[in-house]
């Protein structure tokens, strides 16, 4: 047998025999409605994107940045069939050094971290040139809670005392050194320490600080936990100075954390920070349009994943923009309007 399979004519013989067979042969294991099923979940060739992967830059694993960039992410690979997850971060200043060394595709950045990006200032060095937006998010609400027995009412009783203000560099990070700044006071005048959500959540339950700086969409699920075992005080921002830094920094707004969010009897005034969406530059104008219009189409999978998504609409997507428009969610946007 092993001598016959060596004559090259009796092996050609064989072979077209068997693609014979195969070539007649009907996939009897696999129905007509499989096919018809995996036709339908895989994306046509047009509804491809040219890049293999989506990465997106968000935040702690507890935040709404996570959260909703998870299920973003989820989309993503869906509608496209690419690779596409999310990457936990320290958040913004992160998110954005990590997006303008080509380190990921997408992040979600405050509003006030990019301004200070594209005009290279604070935590960065020189203006950022190689990251545009696709849209303004959901506004991030500053949370500035305290023990009900520390006696803090508003940012000033803040003197003195122990305060976590976000893990180093983040946005909650810069919003409150920003904040702090705009009523007097500066890190020299309290006691700082680095906590992202969940740690400072439980040193003030340890009672190792006394305030924390909570900047996220509302609620925050670190908020949540903590006001069910521990006396809370939100502490209410004056909105006659906030109006004055707001003259100064634009990027920031007035706004009312409403009745019932922790349990809170009445509306707390405080401030609030949009959240931007970039990607990087580089990424194609097609691919660009592609993934800002599958963010539109799905927006009731990201109400669903959490409440802050709520905010995002194609209405306010184009308003107080911070960085510049890339040119595919430009294309997106005029498109909706034509119609």
């Amino acid at each position: 047998m092993l001598n016959s399979l060596k004559s090259p004519l009796l092996l050609s013989a064989m072979l077209s025999a068997t693609l014979g067979l195969t070539a007649c042969s009907s996939p009897s294991s696999e129905s007509s409605d499989d096919i018809a099923t995996d036709t339908a979940d895989t994306p046509a060739a047009t509804d491809k994107l040219e890049t293999e992967f989506v990465t997106i830059a968000t935040g702690g694993a507890s935040g709404p940045y996570n959260i909703i960039g998870t299920s973003l992410a989820e989309i993503y690979a869906k509608t496209f069939d690419v690779n596409s997850k999310t990457q936990t971060t320290g958040a913004s200043v992160e998110n954005v050094n990590l997006l303008t060394l080509g380190k990921v595709d997408m992040v979600l950045a405050l509003s006030d971290v990019v301004t200070d990006a594209v005009e290279g200032k604070n935590n960065f060095d020189a203006p950022i040139t190689n990251i545009q937006q696709i849209a303004v998010l959901y506004p991030n609400v500053i949370q500035l809670v305290a023990t009900q027995d520390s006696g803090i009412k508003n940012i000033e009783d803040l003197k003195g005392k122990r305060i976590a203000v976000g893990d180093q560099g983040s946005g909650t990070e810069v919003n409150a050194r920003t904040l702090l700044e705009g009523f007097g006071l500066t890190y020299d005048d309290v006691e700082v320490d680095y906590l992202g959500f969940a740690d400072a959540a439980d040193a003030m339950k340890a009672g190792k600080i006394e305030a924390a700086f909570f900047s996220s969409g509302l609620p925050n699920s670190s908020l949540l936990e903590l006001e069910q075992g521990l006396d809370l005080q939100l502490v209410t921002i004056n909105q006659d100075t906030l109006g004055k830094l707001i003259e100064a920094k634009p990027y920031f707004k007035t706004f009312e954390i409403p009745v019932g969010t922790y349990g809170n009897d009445t509306a707390i005034p405080t401030a609030a920070v949009m959240n931007a969406l970039l990607v990087r530059s580089d990424m194609s104008e097609d691919d660009v349009y592609k993934l800002t219009k599958a963010l539109f189409n799905n927006l009731e999978g990201l109400r669903n994943a959490h409440q802050a998504a709520a905010d995002i609409s194609l209405e306010t997507a184009q308003q107080g923009m911070v960085a510049p428009i890339h040119p595919g969610a430009k294309k997106y946007y005029d498109e909706q309007a034509a119609k």
